[in-house]
């Protein structure tokens, strides 16, 4: 469960620990993202060497491959994938409406055809929470009714009411299940960007009780001023003695601004996404390695990082393993960059431990920003 270690003085950030049946997490943390059980080209090994203890894999993609007969066999997701630390898994409620290729909401659950061979599927909340147990999961997320921006606020009404039945029936789902004991089961606020539904979800949640509560339906189109002022406003509608979640976010700078208002966990595909392409994250900013400027550039990508990438080697072979597309690049960008959202959190929890975490985004922000 979760305890409240320290918060920062001039801001809402805090300290935490979540105790899971794979060990402890401390908060606030970045969960690198295994969607389909890998965390691209980034092994377990290197995951735990990085200093991740809790990644996060997705309920749609491993239901459809490869099967849930073939992880049960396997004796859960940890052993399928050899993950030794804890993993979150998402409902899939957002892939099913950003992939499938046809879906039809109802009060029961959700119709979808599979986005890989067309295949019909039907998920209830309560499929999902057994899929999940099934997986062994040790924090749970429940289906729900994820909207794109702009939603007319009628539609917003119907998706987060929807949202709060399926959490009271993954509720009594996770109850029913002798491994509620040891998986932990969150809730998930929605209501699009209207303050009043987002108050009412969160506060019928918090009546329903809930292991942590996520923010969802953020960085759906919608700008990036009222995606901060929805997360701002979410979190302080929330329990102090939980976690907070904020799914799917996301670049360094918007996740430094979700710890000052609260926030304790996070995920996203940036950091292997951005290293597949070339990109590098940097205490001096974003870097694009496959550039002319570092032909002849022989210091490593971050001289303030102490990843195996940047103990080793050059800005200058890395554009070299990219330009002649050799698979050794992506994988070194991919490991350091995961390295780097990894060591921004310790510094961020360091901060925060300090009651300087207000200083510590100033000069985080003002080197990050200098060569954007």
């Amino acid at each position: 469960m979760f305890k409240l270690i320290h918060k920062d003085k001039n801001s809402r950030a805090r300290n935490g620990v979540l105790t899971t049946a794979h060990g402890e997490i401390q908060t606030p943390c970045f969960m690198p993202v295994g969607t389909q059980g890998s965390v691209k080209t980034v092994s377990p090994q290197e995951l735990k060497e990085s200093g991740a203890s809790v990644i996060l894999s997705n309920a749609y993609h491993l239901f459809l491959r490869p099967g849930m007969e073939v992880i049960r066999k396997a004796g859960g997701l940890h052993k399928f994938m050899s993950w030794p630390g804890a993993i979150l898994t998402d409902s899939g409620g957002y892939q099913i409406f950003s992939l499938a290729l046809l879906r039809k909401i109802r009060d029961e659950g959700v119709e979808f055809q599979s986005h890989i061979d067309g295949m019909k599927h039907f998920f209830t909340p309560e499929d999902v929470i057994g899929i999940q147990k099934d997986f062994g999961s040790d924090i749970m997320m429940p289906l729900d009714e994820c909207v794109h921006y702009p939603c007319a606020k009628d539609h917003a009404v119907v998706a987060m009411n929807r949202t709060l039945d399926w959490a009271s029936r993954s509720k009594s789902a996770h109850s029913s299940r002798l491994a509620a004991q040891k998986q932990l089961l969150f809730g998930i606020v929605q209501g699009a960007t209207y303050e009043d539904l987002r108050r009412e979800c969160a506060v019928k949640l918090t009546e329903m009780g809930f292991d942590g509560y996520a923010v969802g339906g953020i960085s759906v189109g919608e700008p990036k001023n009222l995606s901060y002022n929805i997360v701002n406003f979410t979190a302080q509608n929330l329990p102090e003695s939980k976690p907070r979640y904020l799914m799917g976010v996301g670049l360094p700078p918007d996740i430094i601004q979700a710890v000052e208002y609260g926030i304790d966990m996070f995920d996203c595909v940036v950091p292997t996404r951005y290293g597949r392409n070339g990109t590098a994250f940097t205490s001096e900013g974003k870097m694009t390695i496959r550039n002319s400027p570092y032909i002849e550039d022989f210091a490593p990508l971050d001289k303030n990082c102490g990843c195996y990438t940047c103990k080793n080697f050059s800005r200058a072979y890395l554009r070299h393993l990219f330009n002649t597309e050799e698979i050794l690049g992506l994988r070194l960008v991919s490991l350091h960059n995961v390295h780097f959202y990894l060591q921004m959190m310790r510094n961020a929890r360091e901060a925060i431990a300090q009651d300087r975490f207000m200083e510590f985004k100033k000069e985080f922000l003002s080197k990050y920003n200098q060569n954007q």
